[in-house]
């Protein structure tokens, strides 16, 4: 996949996230009778700009596009003509002050829950929290899990897919505390282990399940090919569907996994297939593509497994909610992430977890990458997840942020007065420094991703 498909999706999802963010702070200032003279997404030097509404305001596309802003009417910014006192922002009282700037990570809060609600009612198709076998020595082995148990409740809470285990098991994860989890096997006996994820590093990153050994359950396919791609290397070779691969340039293939293991390695070189069709054997020659994708190059045959629909029955589901259950759980969801990302933050902080958790623009751009490619719901989940990350950034109290500012005006409730200009000063220059460490951890955990 070519890297700007990974960067357009990360600038389209930015790009989302900044206006909303924006349109937050622009619709209370507004509403509150600020006037507004300029909207900008981006820093920097205007690349398009247009005045639109009874203010003239000034709508801006600007040369750097890692953030944006709305400027107001400010005294402290430029003079400003009598008759227009009442509309400056520093004239206003601190519950309207509060008010516009806390709008901004509230927008993208709300911009969560209409595309989670948006999600439980539309329903997407997901995978089971269905166990492999755990790894030995893991947590999930010494609580007995076996293969082939279906997870049905976590700390008596029902969960129906892949992503509740994970998102719960991150949560527990983050408290080192314990799962107690009801399984059903495929003997329908039903079980209660206790996972103890107490002993773990302190890091939620990628390898979470695996090192947990809750890891979802992968079925053996036979290399049957169920479908070939419009184009791809095994279509050009003559692959046709129901054929079996039996072999890779003189290996033989246990099953599907061992197939595409091989293919992997040998991106941009020919290799001979060993096919059985209709009782024959056959050789055929084929130019395995490479493929890029996210920085990995590897090989892809462009084949599909041919599998059993009560296999697929049993390894995913659809889940839908009315409109009702739905918005509640958005609500919820919404909470709960915004929560896990304020413990996971103030863990990273005292030392419980590790910085190395902390992502930057790299890491996220190959997100949003590979969620695009598993279609618009995936991609618009991502956004919500980013939405709600970006809403709690912004409210924590370091100066230069949304959250720094709320800071100052809860010292000015409780002082009875506005902070010096001395003292505001300091704590921008602390919220900078502040704002250049967590991005170079970010940039070098990016880096050590990229590279490890």
């Amino acid at each position: 996949m070519n890297p700007l498909y990974y960067v357009g999706a990360f600038a389209l999802a930015l790009g989302i996230l900044i206006t909303v963010h924006e349109l937050g702070h622009y619709s209370i200032a507004r509403l509150c009778g600020v006037k507004v003279l300029r909207f900008s997404i981006g820093f920097g030097r205007p690349l398009w700009l247009r005045r639109f509404g009874p203010d003239r305001t000034e709508w801006v596309l600007a040369l750097f596009p890692l953030g944006g802003y709305v400027k107001m009417l400010d005294e402290r910014e430029g003079e400003v003509a009598a008759h227009e006192l009442h509309r400056a922002f520093n004239r206003q009282p601190v519950a309207r002050r509060f008010a516009i700037v806390a709008a901004g990570p509230v927008a993208n809060f709300l911009l969560a829950i209409v595309i989670y609600w948006g999600l439980l009612i539309y329903g997407m198709e997901e995978l089971r929290p269905l166990l492999a076998a755990p790894a030995t020595g893991t947590p999930a082995a010494m609580a007995g899990i076996q293969e082939g148990e279906l997870v049905r409740a976590i700390n008596g809470k029902e969960v129906q897919t892949a992503q509740e285990l994970r998102w719960t098991v991150a949560q527990t994860a983050v408290e080192r505390g314990v799962l107690t989890l009801e399984t059903v096997n495929e003997r329908s006996e039903i079980n209660v282990r206790r996972v103890d994820l107490a002993g773990l590093a302190g890091e939620v990153d990628a390898s979470l399940m695996d090192r947990t050994g809750l890891t979802l359950y992968r079925p053996r396919l036979d290399t049957v090919v169920g479908t070939v791609g419009d184009g791809s290397a095994a279509g050009k070779a003559g692959v046709l569907a129901g054929d079996r691969i039996a072999a890779i340039d003189g290996k033989k293939l246990a099953d599907w996994s061992d197939m595409v293991e091989a293919v992997r390695g040998l991106g941009g070189k020919h290799a001979t297939l060993v096919i059985e069709r209709q009782g024959g054997t056959m050789e055929l020659g084929v130019d395995i593509a490479l493929v890029d994708e996210g920085g990995h190059q590897f090989g892809r045959l462009g084949v599909t497994p041919l599998t059993d629909p009560r296999l697929r029955d049993r390894l995913f589901v659809t889940a839908r909610h009315g409109t009702a259950d739905a918005l509640g759980l958005s609500i919820v969801q919404t909470w709960d992430t915004a929560l896990f990302s304020l413990k996971a933050f103030g863990r990273m902080i005292t030392g419980e977890l590790s910085w190395r958790n902390l992502s930057g623009p790299v890491t996220i751009a190959d997100y949003a990458g590979q969620s695009a490619r598993m279609g618009m719901p995936h991609y618009v989940k991502f956004i919500a997840l980013i939405s709600i990350s970006l809403g709690v950034l912004n409210l924590l109290p370091i100066p230069l942020l949304d959250g720094g500012h709320l800071m100052y005006y809860t010292a000015e409730v409780i002082k009875g007065g506005p902070l010096s200009e001395r003292i505001m000063e300091i704590g921008q220059q602390i919220g900078l420094a502040i704002l250049l460490m967590l991005m170079a951890f970010a940039f070098y955990n990016d880096i050590n991703r990229l590279f490890g």
